[in-house]
């Protein structure tokens, strides 16, 4: 979809922070899957979460990432992703887990605009949180996985300026008309 961007990268890179300034500034905008299931399973007591049932929490994820894009499809504009469907690939190589056959074609099928941007490691803004609990070093080879499993997907990843979030906000803006 030429109107459906996404931004993804390692964890803590400030994803999440820039998606919220594109909002503000009128974009629509599909939040990230992995935090809010993390929330719901600790809410409930379950396992599917990336230090648990990690094929499990793959596929929660697969499902969150489908219907947002679903959902975006029903939206006027340009819709800002926070992460998309191949990042569910990125985060099953990263644990060393194999990418079943339907999760590779879903990110095949549904297409976000050539144009990735992604946000590179920034050790002055990582922070460990309830969420968050990956290392430093588990959230550069995050990144570096994103990249690769975008390119093999014939995107084109932009990276992210270390800048603050407004101008990281123009940066994008500029690069998406």
């Amino acid at each position: 979809m030429e109107r459906f961007f996404v931004i993804t990268g390692g964890p803590g890179a400030g994803k999440s922070s820039l998606i919220e300034a594109l909002a503000t500034c009128g974009l629509g905008f599909m939040p990230e899957a992995g935090r809010a299931i993390i929330q719901d399973q600790q809410a409930i007591g379950g396992n599917a979460l990336p230090w648990g049932d990690r094929q499990t929490f793959a596929e929660l994820m697969l499902g969150w990432e489908l219907r947002s894009y679903r959902e975006a499809q029903r939206r006027d504009g340009t819709v800002v992703f926070d992460r998309g469907i191949p990042d569910v690939i990125g985060y099953l190589r990263v644990c060393g887990l194999p990418v079943p056959a339907h999760i590779q074609r879903a990110a095949e099928v549904f297409r976000y605009h050539r144009r990735v941007f992604i946000a590179p490691p920034w050790p002055g803004i990582y922070r460990q949180d309830a969420e968050r609990r990956q290392s430093a070093e588990v959230a550069r080879a995050t990144h570096d996985m994103m990249l690769r499993v975008y390119t093999d997907l014939g995107y084109d990843p932009v990276p992210l300026p270390l800048v603050s979030i407004a101008d990281r906000a123009r940066f994008v803006l500029g690069r998406i008309g």
